[in-house]
């Protein structure tokens, strides 16, 4: 592992919760889906058919995003916005609220709607869905002189038990200049950090005195008049965030580059190019929201500006590959960040990067299954039963006796070969996902770890005791035993091998 993913893992193992202030523009998104299988008959559009009544979603959008990913991320998050007096407005502070986010802060004001998108999601043959249509209720209009001294009631209120605040501003009404700037100035006062998600504006004055900025490389380019060439986004992004820390009194700039990345600019430091792993990109809604709330957490936690970028930057490429918007688990970033430095490392894990990994893989809802076993010499009958045991789930985790343990069942000329050897075989098979070797005689400990939703053992132990088997019942598991065949063992093949040696006028060591 390189340095820096040494010290990002320490960071991320040492992660706290913290306490954050989203103030923003928050939005509903809703989706409508069904099939798009035939154009209209009457005008060459797709026609949208809706199968069940389940096929529009409400979710939390816009400043909503940043919240949702930062509850996620074990945030304790209060929101401070507008909604409408409308039914949009309540199923967005529902939606907000089912993610853990506190809504008192977000303030009603009959003058307006709330901001809703209204997607048609088509899937055609069974296919991908894709968005068709976007329709948007919103209002952009300036806020009331009373709806603004709410807001600034509502964060007074808020400000003083949080660790960090966002300002997510899509210029919807509620980052007015005003509203801006007497924000930074209370945050300012009780050095409380200020994460600003920039509008698509020309002027960024009203976020001077903000702790850091994060526009997009087009966002950059309008703010500050700089046009740059796709091809050399990062040598022009460092002319970009030069000019806006110094304009904006700012301790950092982040300026996200898509598939280049991000480009960090601090006061005390020279622009660093930060590049982001290569990701196949379904859909890029929400990954500059992602970038806001992993960074607020980062800087809640005290991470240097290099880390915090760089678990943003992880972040939000596990965004882009889902459709729609997702709240990313701390566990599945965790996870990310020990495949990147595991890459060449095979399927040998630690407990604890295993357990991290595993976690990531329930979140996303596969099963775990666990088989264990000395695997000293591998053979037909040891594929045959991980490849079955591959098949009761989707992620299969192997169990190998050290060698100590080994030679305690199995007698002192065992084994034949050392656990790290036997462990690496077991990492070349397709069936297997994890390898992990355990010290205890028997895999209890192992199995209360892990925790598998299905504990495989071979044919052979049916009717006998199998210690594990207790355990998993206590949590809701259970245990599957699989085909064995037979006459093939380790122990037969080493008496086998043993008989033919001898029989050939040789003496074989006990």
């Amino acid at each position: 592992m390189t340095p820096l993913e040494t010290s990002l893992l320490e960071s991320v193992r040492a992660w706290k919760a913290f306490r954050l202030l989203v103030v923003g523009d928050f939005m509903l998104d809703q989706a409508l889906s069904g099939d798009a299988e035939r154009l209209s008959p009457d005008a060459p559009v797709p026609v949208l058919a809706v199968r069940n009544s389940s096929a529009t979603t409400d979710t939390p959008g816009g400043a909503g995003n940043v919240a949702v990913f930062a509850a996620a991320l074990g945030g304790v998050v209060h929101c401070v916005g507008v909604v409408g007096n409308d039914a949009e407005g309540g199923l967005l502070s529902a939606a907000l609220s089912r993610s853990g986010c506190g809504t008192r802060g977000l303030v009603v004001d009959s003058a307006r709607p709330t901001t809703t998108k209204r997607s048609l999601i088509g899937r055609a043959q069974h296919r991908h869905p894709q968005k068709m249509f976007r329709i948007d209720v919103e209002s952009r209009e300036p806020l009331s002189a009373e709806i603004q001294s709410r807001l600034f009631a509502a964060i007074d209120e808020h400000l003083g038990a949080c660790d960090v605040v966002c300002l997510e501003d899509y210029r919807k009404g509620v980052c007015s200049p005003e509203l801006c700037r007497r924000l930074i100035d209370r945050c300012r006062e009780r050095n409380i950090p200020v994460l600003v998600d920039p509008a698509p504006i020309d002027d960024y004055g009203c976020y001077r005195g903000a702790t850091v900025i994060t526009p997009n490389r087009s966002e950059a380019e309008r703010a500050t008049g700089h046009s740059i060439d796709a091809s050399h986004a990062v040598e022009g992004s460092r002319v970009m965030a030069a000019r806006l820390l110094n304009e904006l009194e700012l301790e950092a700039v982040v300026i996200t580059l898509d598939k280049d990345g991000a480009l960090l600019q601090t006061k005390d430091s020279i622009a660093e190019h930060l590049p982001t792993v290569a990701r196949q990109v379904y859909d890029v809604t929400g990954a500059g929201d992602m970038v806001l709330a992993v960074l607020a957490g980062a800087v809640a936690n005290g991470m240097p500006w290099t880390e915090g970028v760089t678990l943003a930057n992880i972040a939000a490429g596990l965004e882009v590959e889902v459709f729609g918007v997702r709240a990313i688990s701390l566990a599945e970033i965790q996870a990310q960040l020990l495949t990147i430095a595991h890459v060449s490392a095979g399927k040998l894990r630690s407990r604890a990067d295993l357990l991290i990994e595993l976690a990531a893989h329930r979140a996303a809802g596969r099963t775990i299954v666990m088989t264990n076993g000395c695997f000293d010499i591998f053979h037909m009958g040891h594929a045959a039963s991980l490849r079955e045991a591959k098949g009761l789930g989707d992620i299969l985790v192997v169990g190998v006796n050290c060698d100590e343990q080994v030679r305690a069942s199995k007698g002192a000329d065992r084994p034949v070969n050392t656990q790290s050897d036997r462990a690496e075989l077991l990492g070349e098979l397709s069936s297997v996902d994890y390898v992990i070797i355990f010290n205890e005689p028997t895999a209890e400990e192992l199995v209360r770890a892990i925790r598998p939703e299905v504990y495989v053992k071979g044919g052979d132990y049916v009717g006998k005791e199998v210690t594990e088997s207790a355990v998993v019942k206590t949590y809701g598991g259970k245990t599957v035993f699989v085909g064995v065949r037979q006459g093939l063992s380790t122990s037969a093949l080493v008496s086998r091998v043993r008989e033919r040696f001898v029989a050939g006028g040789n003496s074989f060591p006990p």
